[in-house]
C-alpha cells in the first residue's frame, strides 16, 4: 500500500538573476502549485532563529535582536571567508525548513510543491528535487531588467553573476525550461504545459 503522498513529485525552480524567477514562482502559486521562497524563509531567519548563530560571527549585523541585512552585506561582499561563514549559518536551516515543507504537504497528500532556490544547483538543493525548471531570458533582457533596480551598477551586477552558475549550464541540467522574454501570459502557458506534462 502507498503510503500518503508518497507519490508527491518534489519541483526545483531556478534561474539567474533577473530571468524572472520569482514571477515564475507566483504563476506556479496560481495554478494550486504550494510554493516554499527561499529567499523569504532566509528573511524570516534574520528575524528569528538564525539570530544568535549570525550575533555571535557578525556582532555589528543584528539590531533590536533582528538582523540587519544591510550592515550584515557590508559585513559579508567582498569577503569570501565572511561569506563562507554565513552559508554554514544559513544553509543548514533553510534546508530543516525544506524538508518541513516537503512533508507537510507530502501528509496532507499534495500532488506537486515547488521549490524556488535561487542557488538550487550551488548548494545542493536539486538532491532533494524529481524535476528541475530553469527560468531563463535572453542576456540582454536579463541585463536591462537587473540594471533598471534601485541601486544595482554593472559593477554589482558583475559581480553577482560570477556567483552563480551560467544560464548555459543551468538549462543543460533542467528538466524543463520556462522563457519569460514574452510576457507573463506566454510564460503561463508554458508552465499549464509543464504541469500537464507531469500530470500525463
Amino acid at each position: 500500500m502507498t503510503a500518503p503522498g508518497q507519490n508527491m513529485l518534489v519541483l526545483g525552480l531556478t534561474g539567474s538573476i533577473g530571468m524572472g524567477k520569482s514571477t515564475t514562482a507566483n504563476l506556479f502559486h496560481e495554478e494550486g502549485v504550494p510554493v516554499f521562497d527561499a529567499d523569504a524563509a532566509v528573511h524570516d531567519l534574520y528575524q528569528g532563529a538564525a539570530v544568535p548563530e549570525i550575533g555571535k560571527r557578525f556582532p555589528n549585523a543584528v539590531k533590536n535582536g533582528i538582523v540587519d541585512r544591510a550592515a550584515l552585506a557590508q559585513s559579508v561582499i567582498g569577503h569570501a571567508d565572511a561569506l563562507a561563514d554565513l552559508e554554514k549559518i544559513i544553509h543548514p536551516l533553510v534546508r530543516a525548513a525544506e524538508l518541513d515543507f516537503i512533508q507537510h504537504h507530502r501528509d496532507h497528500r499534495s500532488k506537486f510543491v515547488l521549490l524556488d532556490i535561487p542557488l538550487l544547483f550551488e548548494s545542493g538543493g536539486d538532491a532533494l528535487c524529481d524535476k528541475i525548471i530553469v527560468v531563463t531570458a535572453p542576456a540582454d533582457v536579463q541585463r536591462e531588467r537587473v540594471l533598471a533596480r534601485d541601486g544595482m551598477t554593472p559593477e554589482k551586477y558583475d559581480g553577482l553573476l560570477a556567483r552563480q552558475m551560467s544560464d548555459a549550464d543551468k538549462r543543460a541540467k533542467a528538466d524543463f525550461i520556462v522563457f519569460t522574454d514574452k510576457g507573463i501570459e506566454d510564460a503561463r502557458q508554458q508552465i499549464r504545459k509543464v504541469l500537464q506534462n507531469l500530470n500525463a
